[in-house]
């Protein structure tokens, strides 16, 4: 199971933002239900969360991350299987992915109720 633990490798002076504030048993929970969608929609994976048998020792929030990851490119492997051209995978991962993305983020930075 691929941890990106090649992260600092790839970071160029890049500034982090300030991820969103959970317990470690909310993260753990996000990233079960992103384990579940992976192995759903892709291949089978490897079960790796904190306190399960095959334990890594990495924070469930780590996996959110990784289990994020898995889901993404199991979805862009569908898009790319299920789009009748290359064109059409394009603009769907592209384009209108980008306004599902910036749907999600304005729907973040709502407070409750004013949406």
């Amino acid at each position: 199971m691929d941890h990106g633990d090649d992260f600092h490798t790839w970071l160029n002076g890049d500034h982090a933002t300030q991820p969103t504030q959970r317990s470690e048993e909310e993260w753990a929970l996000i990233a079960g239900y992103l384990r579940h969608a992976a192995n759903k929609i892709g291949p089978s994976l490897p079960l790796c969360l904190p306190g399960e048998p095959q334990e890594c020792g990495r924070t469930a929030q780590q996996h959110v991350l990784v289990w994020g990851a898995a889901v993404k490119a199991a979805a862009q492997h569908l898009i790319e299987e299920a789009a009748p051209a290359p064109a059409n995978a394009s603009f769907v991962a592209g384009p209108l992915y980008q306004r599902h993305l910036a749907e999600l983020r304005a729907m973040r930075s709502t407070p409750p109720g004013n949406g």
